[in-house]
């Protein structure tokens, strides 16, 4: 397994991301409320880069007329047409079960007991760097 610097931890504050080369493929690595993730930099709808797009959260509705705003930081919108994606898993906002990003696990350390989550990579941070294990 090949390893990538992504950043030093304190490079990369809540909210931040980094766009990686990793062999062949493109991956953004964000901080999401002090936890790492990554996801592959195509969006499965035509391809477009979709770490560029913008960082939200969303909107729920228990009833109607009353909206509540939730997961802010967490969802990624494509910037070519608005499909968004969960950074933390990488599954779709609109159809988590059907359709989905390759997610990349990032950790604040090499920890031998964390789950592995489906369809990742790991990134730990080891040394107060960010690295990438694709």
């Amino acid at each position: 397994m090949t390893r990538y610097v992504v950043a030093h931890v304190s490079e990369m504050p809540v909210g931040a991301r980094r766009i990686v080369q990793a062999g062949r493929r493109t991956v953004g690595v964000f901080n999401v409320h002090g936890r790492f993730y990554g996801i592959r930099n195509a969006c499965p709808h035509q391809g477009a880069p979709l770490c560029i797009g913008p960082v939200t959260g969303m909107n729920v509705s228990e009833r109607p007329h009353q909206m509540t705003y939730v997961r802010d930081g967490e969802i990624v919108r494509c910037p070519w047409h608005s499909w968004e994606f969960d950074i933390t898993t990488g599954k779709s906002v609109f159809n988590p079960h059907a359709v989905r990003v390759k997610a990349f696990e990032v950790t604040t350390g090499p920890k031998e007991d964390d789950d592995v989550l489906l369809e990742t990579f790991e990134v730990t941070v080891e040394d107060d760097l960010v690295i990438l294990h694709a």
